[in-house]
């Protein structure tokens, strides 16, 4: 099966072991930590491994041999990323460096006084763009829509050792209560969020050809997209070299009203691109193209 059962890996003393050595001994050096954590995962999790084998290799067409180390390499950067968001979180912002490519597109649409919709993907470290954001916009408030199935002794904690958020959640309800509070923060000229690439068992999807062959998406993000009469931005917060960040955002082009697959269209090619350009930084450890249903 290609969708996501909504839980992430990790213990909640694990997590304390890297914040004790972030605020005490420094980023880099829970990076040193990470290695052996990494390869933890690169050993012992087989049916992972295959899954982002087949990506790299498959799709990616890295050789066997590349595959096989880009592998652990990219269990090594989806570490960092998370240790980059605790301590983001935690106060640490002026630690990183970023760049902003498309600045103009976001102050555009926050101009029109409409809101707008931005899809973003998991690739890089989205998580944190509030922080980056805030930097050109301190009004700038962002609703990120979700399915809320993570480990909550984990979330508690993360939020206590975080700063204030201005990121406000919107749950998706089975009543689609949600669409009414889409609806309000669009209309208080605020952005909602989704992430375009995990759906849940059940879900309605559509299908489309990503990185030469056929996946499915939720359908969801690319119907309210496509009806809702406001801009749709693809937004992604890739990590670079050393601390530093690439914030990217895209307007959604050709799309059509009522036409959720024109935005789908636009959206495998802008995330397609993203993760040609840096294909350690897909962090979707699943079967997300249904090679082994």
């Amino acid at each position: 099966m290609s969708q996501w059962d909504g839980k992430s890996k990790g213990t909640l003393l694990g997590y304390k072991i890297f914040v004790f050595l972030i605020e005490k001994l420094g980023i880099r050096t829970a990076y040193c930590l990470l290695i052996f954590v990494a390869f933890y995962y690169f050993v012992f999790y087989p049916r992972n491994f295959r899954d982002i084998f087949y990506y790299l290799h498959q799709r990616q067409k890295f050789s066997k041999i590349s595959s096989f180390f880009k592998v652990y390499q990219t269990y090594f950067v989806f570490g960092q990323t998370i240790i980059d968001k605790v301590a983001i979180s935690a106060g640490l912002r002026n630690r990183f460096t970023y760049d902003f490519d498309g600045i103009d597109v976001l102050q555009e649409t926050l101009a029109n006084g409409k809101g707008g919709i931005l899809i973003s993907a998991h690739v890089g470290n989205f998580e944190i763009a509030e922080k980056f954001l805030a930097d050109i916009n301190k009004d700038l408030k962002i609703n990120l829509v979700t399915v809320d199935r993570e480990v909550s002794v984990i979330k508690n904690y993360l939020e206590e050792i975080s700063e204030k958020t201005n990121i406000k959640l919107i749950h998706i309800q089975e009543d689609l209560s949600h669409i009414f509070r889409i609806n309000e923060a669009l209309s208080e000229n605020e952005l909602i969020c989704f992430t375009g690439d995990r759906y849940f068992e059940g879900s309605k999807t559509l299908s489309i050809d990503f990185l030469g062959k056929e996946a499915v998406f939720p359908a969801g993000p690319f119907h309210l997209a496509s009806r809702l009469g406001v801009p749709v931005i693809f937004v992604y917060v890739m990590k670079e070299k050393n601390l530093h960040y690439h914030l990217y955002a895209r307007r959604a082009e050709d799309v059509k009203h009522r036409n959720p697959q024109t935005v789908l269209e636009a959206y495998a090619k802008s995330l397609a691109q993203i993760v040609s350009r840096y294909p350690l930084q897909w962090f979707n450890f699943f079967d997300f193209w249904k090679n082994y249903s």
